[in-house]
């Protein structure tokens, strides 16, 4: 979109103001009205890639052997009394919760204390007992059913108490929280940021117009994902992130504008001219940092899993809904309020009217001056804030991101602690088609004999370091005339690398001939999923990069800046992942934000990555826009430099400030992948902001010289055609005291 569209735009919001606006209002209706049925919409997990061996070990004993435990009841004496099974009072509990089980459509494969009166059923204490099942359907069916079943089954009796955990327990207790983190951290966000407007703006209309785009933009978001969630898998967690980067995007968008439209009200230009210039300047910058936001979030639709899929429409979607409202809804507001956009004037606007920010000017004059002796500390340490990279390790999410006093969360504590072993935890191996007794006991047999496995269960018998016994009662159900099943319980943690090193030992084990052994199960699981994503990895990150750099060079004209652009926000990302893994698995200030230090979300750290370029990117072209007009005005290398910093320093301050509250916001988080994230993204755009774009641009911009711009005289003539550049109109008055027309 070029001049002429935005133009058009301008005049179609001095022509028809009240017509857009009441489309407009007639518009948010409608999407609150959508919106409202969103989170009955959106799925937990998503997290696995449905082609993996594990998931399709899954799908297998679905369609054969009822499905995996998905789903546990843990019932004992309410408070840990010293009735347990064996006590009139919990038998009878224990037996009614079993029978109505049992007779329960929705689910399959209970496995109950009171039918076996298996000791793996009973913690070790004697004090509590299990019932394992599965709970059928697809991902929405699931979380529904076992809700009904949770409500229906569990709470304290006649001194019996009965608590839900397992995979479908935990993914409801996550989604509930989901909900209820996400109104804490609107609540926080929404008024944190009307003040932080009113300081900036030092009027109370001109600070509500952000506002206002930024709520509509929320407003777009649970619309769209209400009609994403209904065509396709989005995950719950797609809520938190797109509300921020609505209200974020939506805020800074229409900051632009309305800081453009004052300047040009006190330059003296009449309200049509100013409107016309706003849009048709900052509406250019605008476009250009929400392609750049959008092609980083378009990198998520490489990976398999829904999970990161979801972030991409649903992110996209509301870059899209942010410029939408910022272009056809604010300048429409500035043409009916014209200069009422000033009313409401607190003491000190005269001096935030300004339009320039003297402190970034002298900043980057300082820099320029003395480039190694300012760089080089702040260089330093981001670097050594990076440097627990080093000692990254990932993982996938569990019951641990959960509170501890969540019961999905205690009854996982329970099971892997006072259980004799962890029969949900089993690796599962599924046969794709018949195997005979003999080659099937073999198999069992070689599996039972690695380092880690306590026992194999299969039809033809259980195995223990290479002794079997014969097969007992429930084995009949490990068996289908097309398909085998064996469990393999192992003594390994969940999830720990001699976890991880046993399912490779397992899938390393020669399979009976003429079948495929699939191996899932949680271990496997996280096996798949990491390898997952970061086979795919280098292409997401290479679309990044060649996305990006792409589109600076048609912003700027220039192959050099790009690549200065790409490093610098290497050093800013690489700083605040650093940081993250400092804190959320080395596990420091986990007292203090209340989470368990856990390996790093692989998932959650590749959005973090993607989410924060795009946003750096946001500000690069915020700043890269008024060096451009200078240079192309003639202005000399330190007058590009200073003087566009100190041009587009308070824009960026300000935008940088309000779209970090809405991401820090998310720290209150009790889901403690989120809270990685929320801060995550807040500190990698305030390192953006302040260390990047202060010091680190003018001191890469002082060593570079006149080698900043540079282009080959072929894609230099590319650019001639193809690149959108400030009119000569605008550049014309670069020079000049009085701000130019750009960001």
């Amino acid at each position: 979109m070029g001049d002429p569209v935005l133009s058009k735009i301008a005049e179609l919001a001095l022509k028809r103001s009240r017509l857009l606006l009441v489309l407009a209002t007639v518009a948010v209706v409608a999407m609150g009205a959508l919106g409202a049925g969103a989170f009955g919409k959106l799925l937990g997990g998503g997290f696995d890639d449905p082609d993996a061996q594990s998931s399709r070990a899954a799908v297998r004993i679905d369609e054969k052997f009822g499905g995996e435990t998905n789903l546990l009841f843990l019932i004992g004496s309410e408070g840990g009394g010293r009735q347990g099974p064996g006590s009139p009072a919990v038998d009878e509990r224990g037996r009614s919760v079993t029978d109505g089980l049992k007779d329960d459509a929705t689910v399959s494969n209970v496995v109950s204390y009171w039918d076996t009166r298996s000791p793996r059923l009973i913690s070790e204490n004697s004090g509590e007992a299990l019932i394992a099942l599965h709970v059928k359907g697809d991902e929405t069916e699931r979380a529904e059913r076992a809700e009904q079943l949770i409500d229906r089954y569990t709470g304290e009796r006649d001194g019996v108490e009965v608590r839900a955990g397992g995979e479908s327990a935990v993914s409801i207790d996550v989604s509930a929280q989901v909900s209820g983190d996400l109104a804490v951290a609107e609540a926080i966000a929404v008024p944190v940021t009307l003040l932080l407007l009113v300081l900036a703006f030092g009027s109370l209309v001109a600070a509500m117009l952000p506002l206002v785009i930024g709520l509509i933009a929320i407003i777009g978001t649970f619309a769209l994902l209400f009609v994403l969630g209904s065509v396709t898998e989005v995950s719950v967690f797609a809520i938190n992130l797109t509300t921020a980067l609505g209200l974020g995007l939506g805020i800074d968008y229409a900051l632009l504008l309305v800081s453009r439209f004052r300047e040009q009200l006190t330059a003296g230009e009449e309200v049509p001219e100013a409107l016309r210039t706003t849009v048709r300047t900052a509406g250019r910058t605008i476009l250009f940092s929400a392609a750049t936001v959008a092609a980083a979030l378009a990198a998520l639709l490489v990976f398999p899993p829904f999970f990161l899929r979801s972030f991409a429409y649903a992110g996209i979607g509301v870059v899209v809904i942010a410029v939408v409202a910022a272009l056809f809804v604010v300048p429409p507001l500035l043409a009916v309020l014209g200069h009422r956009v000033n009313k409401g004037r607190l003491p000190w606007a005269k001096t935030v009217r300004r339009s320039d920010a003297p402190f970034w000017g002298r900043l980057a004059g300082l820099v320029m001056r003395r480039p190694a002796l300012t760089a080089l500390p702040v260089l330093a340490v981001l670097l050594l804030v990076a440097s627990p990279l080093l000692g990254v390790t990932f993982g996938t999410p569990d019951e641990r991101v959960l509170p501890e006093d969540a019961a999905g969360r205690q009854v996982a504590t329970a099971v892997q602690n006072d259980f004799p072993t962890d029969e949900a935890g089993a690796v599962q191996i599924v046969s794709t088609s018949a195997v005979g007794a003999a080659p099937l006991a073999a198999y069992a047999d070689e599996l039972s004999r690695l380092d880690g496995v306590v026992r194999v269960d299969a039809s033809t018998g259980t195995y223990t370091d290479g002794r079997s016994e014969p097969p007992g009662p429930a084995a009949a159900a490990l068996a289908r005339p097309d398909a085998q099943r064996l469990a393999v319980v192992t003594d390994t943690a969940p999830k720990s690398v001699a976890a991880q090193d046993l399912v490779a030992d397992i899938r390393a084990v020669d399979r009976p001939a003429g079948t495929e052994m699939l191996v899932g199960g949680t271990d496997a699981t996280l096996v798949d999923s990491r390898q997952s994503i970061g086979d795919r990895l280098p292409l997401a990150i290479g679309l990044v990069l060649v996305t990006t750099f792409v589109l600076l060079f048609l912003f700027t004209g220039s192959v050099v800046q790009p690549l200065r652009a790409l490093l610098l926000n290497a050093i800013s990302l690489s700083a605040a992942i650093g940081a993250m893994v400092w804190i959320f698995q080395d596990g420091h200030l986990s007292s203090l934000l209340g989470f368990t230090p856990q390996p790093m979300d692989t998932s959650m750290t590749v959005l973090l990555f993607c989410v924060a370029f795009g946003l750096s990117m946001d500000y690069e072209v915020f700043v890269t826009s008024r060096m451009k007009e200078l240079h192309d005005a003639g202005a000399d290398r330190t007058t590009t430099v200073t003087q566009g910093l100190a041009r587009t320093g308070r824009i960026v301050s300000m935008a940088a400030g309000l779209l970090a509250v809405s991401f820090f916001a998310f720290g209150t988080s009790q889901i403690s992948f989120l809270q990685m994230f929320g801060i995550g993204s807040g500190l990698a755009i305030v390192i953006d902001a302040v260390a990047v774009r202060g010091v680190l641009v003018p001191a890469a911009m002082r060593l570079l010289g006149r080698g900043a711009w540079y282009a080959p005289s072929a894609l230099r003539a590319l650019h001639g055609k193809v690149g959108l550049s400030e009119e000569p109109a605008a550049a014309a008055t670069a020079g000049a005291d009085r701000t130019p027309a750009g960001v």
